[in-house]
């Protein structure tokens, strides 16, 4: 994908979340834009940060609509205080990244997450009259141990985009499609064929996937919002 807008980065230094200050960084998207991102990255204990090379692309197929875009990191992780809390701590610090976002753009948001982001997101903002939409980007079902349940996505309404390769070691396509279905409409489910969970390639398909990730990320807000670069 070829980014047409011009992006400037900026560290924020004054988000704070339950347990302390949150490291974040701000793209900043056109100053007539509609929505604002917010996007929460993978599992720490496999070494997830909002620099992800998933979360990076994704963030420059927001950045690529003149969407401004706040990534953080979740407490523990980074320069952010505080201790890893399995998912329910993270939620809080998600909300308050949420929080910071209103105050500062009083703009509708959309969020997005990518793998523990997504279930981290989703839970945090089903229901969320300020979250007009809800990316889930390699949709986690059993990684690492961890398993992740989506019962609550049934008295989810916002419009959703579940995006995830077909080769998904933590996301099997069976389980996935049992999540989507459950879910509450409207809803798009989006397969990336060759990739894996990180959106790479398969030993038959070997080159990267992501740009076939971003692309349904632009396709489906055009779609769905009429975003447009």
């Amino acid at each position: 994908m070829t980014q047409k807008i011009l992006s400037q980065i900026s560290s924020i230094d004054n988000l704070r979340g339950p347990a302390g200050r949150l490291e974040a960084v701000l793209n900043s998207g056109r100053p007539d834009a509609l929505y604002s991102v917010l996007l929460c990255h993978p599992h720490p204990k496999g070494g997830g940060t909002m620099h992800n090379k998933v979360v990076y692309h994704a963030m420059k197929a927001f950045t690529s609509l003149g969407l401004p875009v706040l990534r953080f990191n979740f407490r523990g992780v980074g320069l952010s205080e505080g201790t890893f809390d399995n998912g329910k701590g993270e939620q809080d610090d998600a909300r308050a990244a949420l929080d910071w976002l209103e105050r500062n753009f009083e703009l509708p948001v959309l969020s997005a997450g990518f793998s523990f982001g997504s279930f981290v997101s989703l839970r945090a903002f089903c229901g969320d009259p300020r979250v007009k939409a809800l990316l889930a980007l390699g949709l986690p079902v059993h990684a690492e141990g961890r398993s992740y349940t989506y019962a609550f996505l049934s008295q989810c309404l916002q419009p959703k985009l579940f995006v995830s390769g077909d080769h998904d070691q933590y996301g099997p396509m069976e389980k996935v499609q049992q999540a989507f279905i459950s879910a509450a409409n409207p809803k798009h489910l989006a397969w990336v064929e060759g990739a894996d969970h990180f959106f790479q390639g398969t030993p038959e398909s070997p080159t990267p996937k992501l740009a076939q990730m971003q692309k349904e990320i632009t396709q489906w807000l055009s779609q769905q919002f009429s975003i447009h670069d």
